[in-house]
């Protein structure tokens, strides 16, 4: 279960520093019979992907001014929403996040 829990933490603190790439490769990495690690993963996974969307539109948005506060929210909410998933994690809790698109089922 210790090996769950690492790859849990690890799937959601790599999404601060490496966007969806961390996610996706502990995701892949993760057996089947580890559905803990593999859960927190999908969910870490579908945050960044939802989070690099945010980046790419407020991105666009810069042109407008108003894209500058969008890159700085989806910075906050990185930072502060994979802190808070990896903490379950290390308490073996199920993790929502609350604003994620669920790509992968």
């Amino acid at each position: 279960m210790e090996d769950q829990k690492t790859l849990a933490i690890l799937a959601h603190v790599l999404g601060i520093f490496t966007g969806f790439l961390g996610a996706l490769i502990i995701y892949l990495v993760a057996r089947e019979d580890q559905p803990f690690a593999k859960a927190h993963a999908k969910e870490a996974l579908n945050f960044q992907i939802t989070m690099a969307l945010a980046a790419v539109i407020s991105g666009i948005l810069i042109l407008v001014i108003i894209g500058i506060l969008g890159i700085i929210a989806v910075s906050i909410c990185t930072i502060v929403f994979s802190i808070l998933a990896a903490m379950a994690a290390s308490r073996d809790e199920e993790y929502r996040y609350p604003v994620s698109l669920r790509f992968i089922k």
